[in-house]
């Protein structure tokens, strides 16, 4: 036996090769760590990523021969499933930018060195973790024409007749403003907290007071956060479901787009239209976010110095 064919000679020669190899591929971030990544990223694909390809996939095969874009010539061609767009945007807008604009204040104070702090946050962590099922059904008992508030209201002499405050979209935001201002408000905090106090200070010492602090300093490294606020609490108003069928009037103006699709696929079994109309409720929030994310760049496109 040759030194060329020795066992020790050729496992010597093989291993500086084997372990190049896996350098190699470390150096590319391939190693026994992204083996971690397999079980998250197996969920997104069974739950996630096949589901929303099949949903996409089934708008395209309407249930009659019309051909692969009939369901979406039918919803836009039919008024009452259009007009959903438009009830879905007065409910969800106007919500997202109300509970991103009241959190900021209140940020702003928690922000600082604020008694009961802890109290505070926990307060406002209780309606996320209700849902908003049991918040729609304690808003029933409170707000309803037999409800606390209008039994109080008409035993004072406010009013002589109980208030509409249900079944209507202003039931539908009202809930929504419940669960959303707390997601709303911890995310802002957290992006607030991020912000370094030390460069409000540097324009105190330039003569700047609170409001010109907060103007020029503090909101511009803000609204990189605030962008990623609006969207997820955007998102969250825009899939409204279970507060405007039980708040709203789900025949009329809180006839949702989530409401359309339930609909479609549970009172008429014609799910290739529910797709259809979940297609095109996920090409709007891709819409708005994209512009959103665009007015962000365009707004401030700098180092946040924090969390945003």
């Amino acid at each position: 036996m040759t030194v060329a064919e020795s066992p020790l000679v050729s496992d010597a020669v093989a291993e500086p090769h084997r372990r190049s190899l896996r350098h190699r591929l470390a150096d590319r971030g391939v190693d026994r760590l992204l083996l971690l990544c397999l079980p998250a990223s197996l969920f997104v694909l069974i739950f996630f990523i096949y589901p929303s390809i099949y949903g996409i996939v089934l708008s395209f095969r309407p249930l009659k021969p019309v051909g692969p874009f009939g369901d979406y010539t039918r919803f836009f061609g039919d008024p009452f499933l259009r007009g959903t767009i438009i009830n879905t945007f007065r409910i969800a807008l106007p919500t997202a930018v109300f509970n991103v604009l009241a959190a900021i204040p209140l940020a702003v104070v928690m922000r600082g060195a604020v008694r009961g702090k802890r109290a505070i946050n926990t307060v406002l962590v209780v309606p996320i973790s209700l849902g908003t099922v049991l918040v729609a059904d304690g808003l029933l008992n409170y707000l309803g024409p037999a409800g606390w508030l209008n039994r109080v209201l008409m035993a004072i002499g406010v009013t002589s007749h109980p208030l509409q405050l249900l079944h209507n979209q202003w039931g539908v935001m009202l809930s929504l403003v419940i669960t959303g201002f707390p997601f709303a408000f911890l995310l802002t905090l957290s992006y607030i907290s991020g912000i370094d106090p030390k460069m409000e200070a540097a324009a105190a010492t330039l003569g700047a007071g609170p409001w010109r602090q907060f103007w020029r300093v503090t909101l511009p490294l803000l609204v990189p956060g605030l962008t990623i606020t609006f969207c997820l609490t955007f998102v969250l108003a825009f899939s409204v479901f279970p507060s405007a069928t039980m708040l709203g009037n789900p025949n009329g103006d809180s006839h949702v787009l989530a409401v359309a699709a339930a609909n479609a696929a549970f009172q008429q079994y014609d799910f290739p239209m529910a797709s259809t109309i979940s297609v095109i409720a996920a090409a709007i929030e891709l819409l708005v976010i994209g512009a959103v994310l665009v007015f962000r760049s365009r707004f401030y496109a700098g180092s946040t110095t924090g969390k945003g």
